[in-house]
């Protein structure tokens, strides 16, 4: 059955780099498919007894799948019970797992970022783009910038490179956690990426959380809502014109009706705002 969870894996997206061995009960990670070299993302966990049945995921997307094997025989009552049972056990394996793994990673996030030097304007990144180092720290090369929760914890970092590619501390938390520039006054200003918030901010003077992807967009919004019920909220979005689906200007919509904010996105001829 193994071989049917791993193909329920892969129609998922989530399918493994390398051969997976599945111990019985045991949470297992493993690098998917596509994410960068060295991350673990993904999880599963499978159970042979008394129905071959298992839970897997990704903590890079937060997604969570449950599988079990299909068969003629009609399960009895203490089987489907004894099934339950296992299938939770699996998931609160797998809660506990990642409480441990995003525990590490915001340690080594702190550690990091306790140890850097203060950013400057001189950075390749910031220079191409224009815009000035906004609290940013620099490990060697790399532009750092913190991710931290409404609360102001530290999860993760990002890391940008003088050519401008981008990546986070593996196993660190990014739902709902951004980067702020400035302080808000009657208005905060969400964006995507760091040098398109600290281009607004340089623009409007408005405060700005950077919220590092469309897919978290909704997270953070939701949470500065909660933080500043009184404020105006304005979402930023990338026009994605070029992809199919525009997915900037979907997400920052839908942002933007969570929490009853007005979008502003660019077009070809100025600034769209709706």
């Amino acid at each position: 059955m193994d071989t049917e969870f791993l193909n329920a894996m892969a129609a998922a997206g989530l399918a493994p780099v390398k051969p997976l061995a599945l111990p019985e009960g045991r949470i297992v990670r493993f690098r998917v498919q596509g994410d960068k070299a060295g991350s673990r993302n993904g999880w599963a966990v499978l159970h042979q007894h008394p129905i071959p049945a298992g839970v897997f995921g990704s903590w890079k997307t937060g997604e969570q799948h449950t599988w079990k094997a299909t068969t003629n025989e009609t399960a009895t009552p203490a089987e489907r019970a004894e099934l339950q049972r296992k299938l939770h056990a699996a998931q609160q394996a797998r809660a506990a797992e990642e409480a441990r793994v995003r525990a590490e990673a915001a340690a080594r996030a702190l550690k990091l970022w306790s140890g850097a030097k203060p950013a400057t304007d001189d950075h390749p990144y910031l220079r191409a783009k224009g815009v000035h180092a906004y609290g940013l720290r620099a490990l060697r090369d790399q532009l750092m910038v913190p991710a931290r929760d409404a609360d102001g914890r530290l999860h993760t970092l990002q890391f940008i490179g003088p050519d401008g590619s981008k990546r986070f501390l593996t196993g660190g938390r990014i739902a709902g956690c951004y980067y702020a520039i400035g302080r808000p006054d009657d208005a905060l200003l969400l964006a995507e990426g760091y040098a398109t918030a600290a281009t607004l901010h340089q623009a409007t003077g408005r405060a700005v959380a950077v919220c590092f992807n469309c897919g978290n967009l909704i997270a953070v919004a939701r949470s500065l809502r909660a933080k500043f019920p009184r404020l105006r909220f304005v979402v930023c979005a990338d026009n994605d014109a070029g992809t199919p689906g525009n997915p900037g200007l979907k997400a920052a919509h839908e942002a933007a009706r969570a929490i009853g904010a007005g979008v502003a996105f660019p077009s070809f001829e100025g600034v769209a705002h709706v």
